[in-house]
């Protein structure tokens, strides 16, 4: 979605434009094949059609009067996330399984660290680092946390962190931030 959404606004107006012509066929055939229907049949085609291309009507004069498009609210939304997941998460297994809701595979990666930790086969840093992204994926998918890990969090989480629980509590909906997470995941894929 590198347009941030003005390709698909065109889009969506030239699709709309090409609705409102087909409507206005159909009514153009409807009147030329008035005498082949029954009069019911006629009225409630009619009726039918109308009423599509009033709501049609309304939505293109909502788009050409700026009142609606994909731009600001997807756009915004998306770059927002984007910028908050990429600076909180440096660990693509992470944001994977955070994307995916998984909280089971997360607890599991954090032991396989605890214990790579303590068999020297995994870094203090590097340690810090995936734990604090782990502790905020379970977080946001509202896992209980223990004290320990709570102050664990305190301790460490960084202003990127801070930055990414304010934009996805900012956004509202859990499921729009899990969305573009997964987004991304599946555009890192390609």
């Amino acid at each position: 979605m590198a347009s941030r959404g003005t390709t698909e606004t065109s889009k969506l107006k030239q699709n709309l434009e090409e609705q409102l012509d087909r409507l206005m066929q159909q009514l153009q055939d409807l009147e030329e094949c008035r005498e082949e229907l029954d009069a019911d049949e006629y009225e409630e085609t009619k009726k039918e059609t109308l009423e599509q291309l009033s709501e049609i009507n309304d939505s293109l004069k909502k788009i050409m009067s700026g009142d609606m498009t994909l731009v600001d609210e997807l756009s915004g939304m998306q770059l927002a996330i984007q910028a908050a997941i990429s600076q909180a998460f440096k660990t693509p297994e992470v944001i994977r399984m955070f994307a995916k809701k998984q909280p089971r595979q997360l607890r599991t990666k954090l032991a396989e660290m605890d214990r790579d930790l303590m068999v020297g086969k995994l870094g203090r840093d590097l340690y810090t680092q995936q734990k604090v992204e782990i502790l905020t994926a379970l977080r946001k998918l509202g896992e209980k946390l223990t004290q320990e890990d709570e102050t664990f969090l305190s301790a460490n989480a960084g202003a990127a962190l801070s930055q990414f629980e304010k934009v996805s509590s900012d956004l509202g909906s859990g499921d729009k931030v899990f969305a573009l997470a997964n987004f991304e995941v599946e555009k890192a894929k390609q």
